[in-house]
């Protein structure tokens, strides 16, 4: 018998939203030395963050989402939201795409975005969804 945890949701648009964008991973052929796409991809993400708009959206990069062969590799998380994971993002057109995204997913309380709604680069470069984590001190 399994127990459903009952996750306090955030309030739709306020909770913090993180992208941790893969600043490790290399484009297939690419110049060894040149930027990595993904430390394009975050840079590229904060000078688009709109101060007023994106209040609560922070950008971060790790050193690596283990999606070697899918750059660029993000992650979208927020407490009490399902996490997604998405490759094969362009360093330039990610990101508004990745933007607009980051957005919709801010307004759903549990992070999920009706599929439709989501940009086709977001639809086809899912990785993985996880469930929302248990909050500390909560059962």
């Amino acid at each position: 018998m399994s127990t459903q945890l009952q996750q306090p949701r955030p309030e739709t648009g306020r909770a913090p939203v993180r992208i941790l964008v893969c600043a490790t991973c290399r484009a297939a052929g690419g110049d060894p030395d040149a930027p990595r796409p993904g430390a394009l991809l975050a840079a590229g993400l904060r000078d688009a963050l709109d101060p007023t708009l994106d209040a609560a959206v922070s950008v971060e990069t790790v050193e690596c989402l283990s999606v070697c062969k899918r750059p660029c590799t993000v992650a979208l998380s927020g407490e009490g939201r399902w996490t997604y994971v998405y490759g094969d993002l362009d360093p330039a057109s990610g990101v508004e795409t990745l933007l607009t995204f980051a957005r919709q997913y801010r307004e759903a309380p549990d992070g999920i975005v009706p599929w439709r709604e989501r940009a086709e680069a977001i639809r086809k470069g899912v990785v993985a969804r996880l469930p929302p984590l248990p909050i500390a001190g909560s059962r």
